[in-house]
């Protein structure tokens, strides 16, 4: 509902790569946008995502794009957290393989 499934941008023989798709709620998206700075400045799980995200050695992502992926993963957290009726827990954010990537670059 929000658009933030991955499209592919190409045309013909021109491939440039991924976009979010943009075929949902406009209003949602500057929601969970807005929320993605306010979670990057207070919480530390995605603060740390944030960051590397920005750093990573393998296709740096830019300020504006790292807050994109802030926005998907804050709708998954909602989305978990509703449909197994559980409270907000810091150490499942991040899955098991983002921890051992982000280790691995630091």
């Amino acid at each position: 509902m929000a658009g933030y499934n991955l499209v592919e941008d190409s045309s013909g023989k021109n491939i440039s790569g991924t976009s979010i798709s943009k075929r949902g709620r406009k209003n949602l998206r500057n929601v969970l946008y807005l929320m993605a700075r306010t979670m990057v400045a207070v919480n530390t799980e995605m603060k740390e995502l944030y960051q590397y995200l920005k750093t990573r050695p393998n296709n740096p992502l830019k300020k504006k794009q790292a807050l994109v992926v802030i926005s998907k993963k804050i709708v998954t957290v909602i989305y978990n957290l509703v449909k197994k009726q559980t409270a907000y827990k810091a150490e499942l954010v991040l899955g098991e393989f983002r921890r051992n990537q982000m280790k691995q670059a630091a």
